[in-house]
C-alpha cells in the first residue's frame, strides 16, 4: 500500500514566485524524505511603491510514508 502525508509550507523570495517554490522545496527536502508532489495553494506578494519586493507561495507538499521502516 502507498500512503502519503501532506504538509502546508510557505516559501518566500525577493526574485519570483518560481524561485520561492524552488527554494521551499529544496529546504523541505533537507529534512523530509520521499517528497513526491507539490500543489500551489496561493501566491502573494509585498509591494513597495510600484515594485514587488517579496514573493510568497503557500504549498501543499506530499511525501510517501515509509511503512517498512522499523522503530528504534
Amino acid at each position: 500500500m502507498n500512503m502519503k502525508k501532506h504538509l502546508k509550507i510557505t516559501g518566500n523570495s525577493n526574485v519570483s514566485w518560481k524561485d520561492a517554490i524552488v527554494k521551499a522545496i529544496a529546504e523541505a527536502s533537507k529534512t523530509i524524505d520521499y517528497l513526491s508532489d507539490v500543489k500551489i495553494l496561493e501566491q502573494r506578494a509585498t509591494i513597495e511603491g510600484d515594485k514587488i519586493t517579496e514573493y510568497f507561495v503557500d504549498l501543499d507538499i506530499s511525501f510517501t510514508l515509509d511503512l517498512d521502516r522499523k522503530k528504534n
